[in-house]
């Protein structure tokens, strides 16, 4: 969905309020695709800062399916949005210092003087990605070895693990074993 900031600009007051539906169905972080499973309207301020500059104020809450970092689990996890952009039309004059802003600031989703709404909450939900995602605090995650979900009861794998510190003498004792 595209909003024309033009007539936000020409707008009689500062402020405009709105309320808009996400076409979104699903969202790419990285190399991988999650389903959007619920979404709320996305609610935007546009307020009018100075000539050629709008400043967009957004909220918005997606729930996604992700996947437990060590159980591997599907796991519906809820990501609110709250935003602040200032954006730049065009034909805005800048002055030098607003050019270095402007350069810092990525406005991927400005298509000439149209706000590309879906490439905004695109970023903000990139930004946003939960680094870590997890079934429940206490997961346990799968057994290095056989694959069993941990969480679901415990596996009859050997889990002693040798100290690395020790692997040298071992060695020494290998090599001058008699066969």
């Amino acid at each position: 969905m595209f909003i024309n900031l033009t007539d936000i600009e020409s707008s009689e007051n500062d402020t405009v309020n709105m309320q808009v539906e996400a076409e979104m169905t699903t969202v790419s972080v990285g190399r991988e695709t999650f389903p959007i499973l619920e979404k709320s309207p996305v609610r935007l301020k546009f307020t009018r800062i100075g000539k050629h500059q709008v400043a967009v104020d957004g909220q918005a809450t997606f729930i996604f399916r992700l996947y437990c970092d060590r159980c591997l689990q599907p796991v519906e996890e809820k990501l609110v949005l709250s935003f602040s952009r200032k954006v730049q039309m065009p034909d805005a004059i800048s002055e030098p210092a607003d050019e270095a802003a402007l350069e810092e600031d990525d406005q991927s989703f400005m298509e000439g003087y149209q706000l590309d709404v879906e490439g905004l909450l695109n970023n903000e939900i990139i930004i946003n990605w939960p680094r870590k995602v997890l079934c429940r605090p206490d997961c346990k995650g799968i057994c290095l070895q056989c694959g069993k979900d941990l969480n679901a009861g415990s596996c009859e794998c050997d889990t002693f693990v040798p100290d690395p510190r020790m692997a040298v003498i071992k060695d020494i004792f290998s090599a001058n074993k008699e066969v």
